[in-house]
């Protein structure tokens, strides 16, 4: 018979590597297992990362640090889209499927067709939620200011950015007119948390009837006040702004009159965080000499930060803006 032959195991080198390895891997997930029941205290690796609140059943979704003004990377863009799609500017004349008007053509078409489908007769105000006024839907009451209506973004977010605005904070404008600023704060603030008061009637009127619900912004229910002689009473008492500004509003205003409204105001700012910003001119302040007017903003815990100048985006125009704040709680 043949010797038998000798059997036995042979190991190969990959083998123990390999097994190796998957001892490694047990042990790690056998240390990580432990570790899982200890809280991480840490904090979010990026201020800019989105967030998740839960309140009463509900899950909001919260942005830090979101940037309101448009970045350097936002204008290389457009700049990018225009050179993309060989953009230049044209002349706004008659051509295939357009036909410039004037306001006042436009009115006059509206008034004279209404349009090329309308309901005739008793039944054209059958349909209509909200009838608006011919004037308001051609947007007259764009052009009552002495620079473009676009420029109401520039004021939004130089004052948001400068008063560091969450969507949470209150703002106080001091004749908001038809909205050209106060549309960008209502819709970026919650519901209820913009508030005017304004004088002018038919700037009123351009506001509730044509600008809040044409833009969407029926919703958000801003506290806008017809008023004058700086009465804030309708408001409420226990308000508090972290935002009260006056664009081009204090200079047409008897000195006496801005100093009623500061001092109506002065206690509804927040302390110290809050601000007021007012534009073009202090000379309410600047007529009664350096030293008197420090010391009368003081009186009302007020506190002068200084002058600041805000670029347009849109076109060669700039703003200048005297911030305030409170002093003391």
């Amino acid at each position: 018979m043949a010797p038998s032959s000798q059997k036995g195991i042979v190991i190969t080198i990959p083998v123990l590597v390999l097994s190796a390895a998957a001892g490694a891997v047990f042990l790690f997930l056998l240390l990580s297992s432990f570790s899982s029941s200890s809280s991480c205290t840490c904090p979010p690796s990026s201020t800019t990362a989105a967030t998740t609140a839960v309140s009463g059943g509900s899950v909001e979704e919260k942005v830090l640090d979101r940037r309101i003004s448009p970045s350097r990377d936002d204008i290389e863009w457009i700049k990018d889209q225009i050179r993309a799609n060989g953009l230049h500017m044209q002349d706004n004349v008659l051509r295939k499927g357009i036909n410039p008007r004037t306001r006042a053509q436009q009115l006059e078409d509206l008034n004279n067709f209404k349009g090329i489908s309308h309901y005739e007769g008793s039944s054209g105000n059958n349909h209509t939620a909200l009838p608006c006024p011919g004037e308001l839907l051609v947007e007259e009451h764009h052009s009552n200011y002495g620079e473009p209506w676009a420029g109401g973004r520039d004021v939004f977010e130089f004052l948001a950015e400068s008063a560091h605005l969450t969507s949470n904070s209150r703002v106080l404008e001091i004749g908001c007119g038809t909205l050209r600023v106060g549309l960008h704060f209502i819709r970026y603030l919650k519901p209820e948390h913009f508030y005017c008061l304004e004088r002018d009637e038919l700037s009123l009127m351009a506001a509730f009837r044509y600008e809040l619900p044409s833009q969407g912004l029926l919703h958000k229910r801003p506290l806008i006040v017809r008023g004058e002689d700086m009465d804030f009473t309708k408001f409420g008492s226990d308000v508090v702004y972290d935002l009260i500004y006056a664009s081009a509003v204090f200079l047409h205003m008897p000195d006496k009159l801005v100093w009623v409204g500061l001092e109506r105001l002065a206690n509804r700012l927040k302390p110290y965080d809050g601000r007021i910003f007012v534009s073009h001119n202090i000379k309410f302040c600047s007529r009664l000499g350096e030293d008197e007017c420090t010391k009368r903003l003081t009186s009302l815990g007020l506190e002068y930060l200084g002058k600041h100048t805000h670029d347009s985006l849109l076109f060669n125009h700039y703003e200048i803006w005297f911030e305030f704040r409170r002093s003391k709680a």
